[in-house]
């Protein structure tokens, strides 16, 4: 078995075109704070401070950073991959954007996950029999095409062959993906498997997949960092509402195995 190790580095997506667009949390939270300075009359200066001061703490990054260090806590891969004579390489979805022209494309923080999957696979290649490159990820923004074949053709300008490429383009949440890989992977028999994906989504996914008995080798593509400064940006907002996802998303998880629901 021959090791490939990545020496990641941090990418900061606010320094490129894409942006990520928010989900709900930051909007739900600016609501309560609202709400909570309409019903309480006799607070409402501080709270309307305190308001103001958080949200220029997430824009500014002085906020947005710690959350994200809580989000990625190793971004960094610390070992390096190894490859068994029939090994999988699973790629996470991370959403698509509509680009020039109206063309499906992946963000660039799944280009990063692209340009990892087909590395290893290379990497896999001189060292084992069988290397497939797994593909996961449906449709859940509803755009013209799902993640995974919108993907697919990215994985080929790497020369990855079609036949090594195994789509999944059911998957709507982290969690589904991980259980509808499961099912290819434990019909395959595969030696060795290794998970892509971002550093913000690593943790989540791996406590998914050991939900369903998988313990992948965790590979990470690229993580993402806050832009410190005074001058509020909307690309350290999104970046926090990419960390509270994840974070929300982790405690979600714990609840719910608590509960029975995992």
């Amino acid at each position: 078995m021959q090791p490939l190790r990545r020496d990641t580095k941090p990418v900061d997506l606010s320094r490129k075109t894409y942006v990520t667009p928010f989900k709900l949390i930051l909007f739900t939270l600016l609501a309560l704070f609202f709400a909570a300075i309409v019903l309480w009359k006799g607070a409402r200066r501080p709270l309307a401070i305190f308001t103001v001061a958080f949200f220029w703490l997430l824009a500014a990054g002085w906020l947005t950073a710690p959350l994200l260090r809580l989000a990625q806590p190793h971004w960094r891969t610390e070992a390096p991959a190894t490859f068994a004579p029939r090994t999988a390489i699973i790629m996470l979805g991370g959403g698509t954007i509509y680009g020039a022209g109206q063309v499906l494309m992946p963000p660039r923080d799944v280009l990063a996950r692209i340009a990892a999957s087909a590395e290893y696979y290379a990497a896999c290649k001189r060292a084992a029999d069988i290397c497939h490159v797994i593909v996961s990820g449906g449709n859940p923004q509803r755009h013209r095409a799902t993640e995974a074949d919108t993907y697919l053709p990215y994985l080929l300008r790497r020369q990855v062959p079609r036949a090594d490429i195994v789509l999944e383009n059911r998957s709507l949440t982290t969690y589904e993906n991980a259980r509808n890989v499961s099912g290819i992977v434990h019909g395959s028999r595969y030696d060795s498997l290794i998970l892509i994906t971002s550093a913000y989504q690593m943790p989540r996914a791996l406590l998914d997949f050991h939900r369903f008995g998988l313990t992948p080798q965790p590979m990470i593509s690229n993580a993402i960092g806050a832009r410190l400064g005074v001058l509020p940006r909307y690309d350290n907002l999104a970046s926090a509402e990419i960390a509270l996802h994840e974070l929300i998303g982790i405690a979600q998880f714990h609840v719910y195995r608590a509960i029975g629901w995992f």
